[in-house]
């Protein structure tokens, strides 16, 4: 479902398609409307199409049909260099034999900016990434991120129409990755531009983005806010990439006011949010986060009660991670915090797994067998 190109939107995609060998398509026909200030995450797994939208959008791909407009601008047949887009790669891609400050200054002098700009800009930058005093110092005697942030500087220091990001943090560690996932999200909100950002981090983009498009063999699933795509995912394919999940096989008994009733085989019934397409009589599988799952004992409301047996549990630090074995042979996993309120089981021991109507989906469909 590609969200639809809007008239007077900053950037466009008008039904974008890509091949590489003019008989199967790598991008079936995207279409997005990006405003002005907005940071946009391109999310999917490895071969889904995220990048090559990236690369048509610098130029470093051509466009097989469809068109990309900046400001109702066709940039398709444009030039890389002529777009005034800034990019940022995972590799930093700084010149080593220049100094940070002459890094910087790079992108202004080829634009032919007089030198006493040049120098002024290049201290602002430099103090925008909180790298003030690293001006003399070369990449090598930089650490990863504060390398990083030389390459967003100098993305940033000619003013482009937009920035581009492909996976810039994936080379770092992850208390760095986190770090700078903050600094990227400061900058961008202290400097208003517009960022189309690529990554296969699905924690990394609900952290960052204004929207998320989730890509899937080469067409986008769902394109939303982080909190919507978490909660209201549109088809089981975005449930089960977005952050984790159980999935709970059954069939539908009826639907009422948008909402489904599910028989599992081990014959409970689950109360659920109908997903677009569902049917009674036909299979589904239910959605459930596992932070969603009660345990009890407990007084929080809720609407399903399901049959489960403990199997064990995961200390993971901040919570701990309880696996259960439903009658039917399928695995649900439920995520409690780590505090006095967490319970503890015997092994084989029976109970219910409790939660709300509201925070399960009933998707169309059974599931996929392995292999």
């Amino acid at each position: 479902m590609a969200a639809t190109a809007a008239e007077g939107a900053f950037l466009t995609f008008d039904d974008v398609k890509k091949s590489y060998d003019q008989k199967s398509l790598v991008v079936k026909g995207y279409s997005m409307a990006v405003e002005r200030g907005e940071f946009i995450t391109l999310l999917g797994p490895s071969g889904s199409g995220k990048t090559t939208v990236l690369m048509m959008l610098a130029g470093f791909e051509s466009v097989t049909s469809g068109d990309i407009r900046i400001e109702g601008r066709s940039i398709t047949r444009i030039a890389p260099y002529r777009r005034n887009i800034g990019m940022v790669f995972q590799n930093y891609a700084l010149f080593p034999h220049m100094t940070v400050a002459e890094n910087l200054a790079y992108p202004l002098k080829v634009r032919g900016m007089d030198k006493a700009e040049v120098g002024r800009r290049v201290r602002e930058y430099l103090d925008l990434v909180e790298l003030g005093s690293f001006g003399n110092r070369h990449p090598g005697q930089l650490s990863g991120g504060q390398r990083q942030r030389v390459a967003l500087a100098r993305a940033m220091i000619f003013d482009p129409s937009l920035i581009l990001m492909d996976e810039p943090l994936g080379a770092l560690d992850k208390k760095l990755r986190e770090q700078m996932q903050y600094e990227i999200t400061r900058i961008h909100e202290q400097t208003g531009f517009t960022v189309i950002y690529v990554t296969h981090d699905q924690a990394e983009a609900l952290s960052m983005s204004s929207r998320i498009a989730v890509f899937n063999d080469g067409v986008v699933q769902q394109c939303a806010p982080p909190a919507e795509l978490y909660e209201r995912p549109a088809n089981a394919f975005v449930a089960e990439f977005i952050g984790e999940n159980n999935f709970v096989e059954g069939t539908v008994e009826r639907i009422e006011g948008g909402r489904a009733v599910v028989a599992t085989p081990g014959g409970d019934r689950i109360a659920a949010v109908a997903a677009e397409g569902l049917a009674a009589g036909a299979p589904c599988r239910v959605s459930v986060r596992p932070e969603k799952i009660f345990l009890p004992p407990t007084d929080h409301a809720h609407d399903n009660a399901v049959a489960a047996r403990f199997v064990t549990r995961a200390y993971v630090g901040d919570f701990i991670r309880y696996y259960f074995r439903l009658p039917g042979g399928s695995d649900i996993v439920v995520k409690v915090l780590n505090d006095l309120s967490a319970p503890e089981f015997a092994s084989g021991q029976e109970g219910r797994l409790l939660w709300l109507a509201s925070d399960c989906i009933a998707f169309p469909g059974a599931a996929q067998p392995a292999g």
